[in-house]
């Protein structure tokens, strides 16, 4: 009997520690990112000329719906790590988030390659829908479609009689509000449908504008940042994608590794959802010449408000 008890304790403690490491590892990380990011939406704040321009204005609601995914993941996150159960109609907006900021993110990769593709071949007669003034219409086009699955997902799932929406305590899983097979069908269908399709309209730019470097013989400049820009879209549009692999990494990491379940979810969780979401917008923000200018600038400024208060307390 105390031996079994030891054991139980020290299971616990083993699983407490676990926990916490995780966590440790998790805050800091969204913490930074965070940090960037308010940089980065500061500096369009209060610079006009970012406003003033499509191609910016995408970017900081890329910034925005990046940052909206991660916060809903990462209380998502700690609410499973720290066991904390409440009804699903506290769960299914959190879930709801997550779900429409993930399927968003394709979207606006897609949007802002066309955009490019719109800027090379349209400079002087661009579409009213792509001007600056006028963008909003295209994004709030976004936000209405990435919301639509989820709504439709949702509802035609079948319910636990036993789970009352209102007051049972549960944890705020993904599984727990879609725990049909027809919706693990349709979810798995709208996730290759977008994309599949956000692959061939990059693909479709890139090669489009690839084409016109070879026949323009002045500004090539502009025309060859286009491309290197939607190539770049590419990239990021792989580092989403790296979401789906978690199936073929938990089969390897169960034939080669004796790890137990969470510890398997927690490094899909890190590895290809926080990291590729991560590096992507900072990714795209320090290649700009003029927003890492800026960023330069305003870390500086930073350090230097720091320094001299920090030498008057010495």
């Amino acid at each position: 009997m105390q031996n079994l008890t030891e054991f139980l304790v020290n299971a616990t403690s083993h699983k407490s520690l676990s926990v916490i490491i995780k966590v440790c590892v998790v805050i800091p990380f969204f913490c930074v990112f965070l940090c960037c990011i308010v940089v980065m939406l500061h500096i369009f704040a209060s610079h006009r000329q970012f406003l003033d321009t499509s191609r910016y204005i995408l970017f900081a609601y890329m910034l925005i719906n990046d940052t909206l995914q991660l916060l809903s993941s990462v209380l998502l996150f700690l609410f499973v790590m720290g066991q904390v159960k409440f009804a699903i109609v506290y769960c299914a907006p959190l879930l709801f988030i997550s779900t429409a900021t993930f399927q968003n993110t394709p979207l606006i990769l897609a949007t802002m390659s066309l955009e490019r593709y719109v800027a090379i071949f349209y400079p002087l007669q661009r579409p009213a829908a792509w001007r600056s003034d006028r963008i909003w219409i295209i994004i709030l086009s976004l936000w209405l479609i990435s919301c639509l699955f989820p709504v439709i997902d949702y509802s035609i799932g079948k319910r636990d009689p036993a789970v009352n929406v209102l007051s049972t305590p549960v944890l705020c899983k993904t599984i727990v509000v879609n725990s049909s097979p027809i919706q693990t069908l349709f979810k798995a269908a709208v996730s290759v449908l977008f994309f599949a399709v956000v692959a061939v309209i990059i693909l479709f730019t890139y090669v489009r504008i690839l084409l016109e470097t070879r026949k323009l013989r002045q500004d090539r400049v502009s025309v060859s940042k286009a491309m290197h820009t939607v190539l770049l879209h590419g990239f990021q549009l792989l580092l989403c994608m790296l979401a789906f692999t978690h199936p073929i990494t938990e089969s390897l990491i169960v034939l080669h590794a004796n790890w137990l379940p969470e510890d398997i979810a927690f490094f899909n969780y890190f590895c290809f959802i926080l990291i590729p979401r991560f590096l992507s917008p900072l990714i795209y923000g320090l290649r700009d010449q003029s927003l890492r200018g800026y960023i330069g600038k305003t870390f500086l400024c930073c350090s230097n408000k720091v320094k001299p208060h920090v030498r008057g307390k010495l």
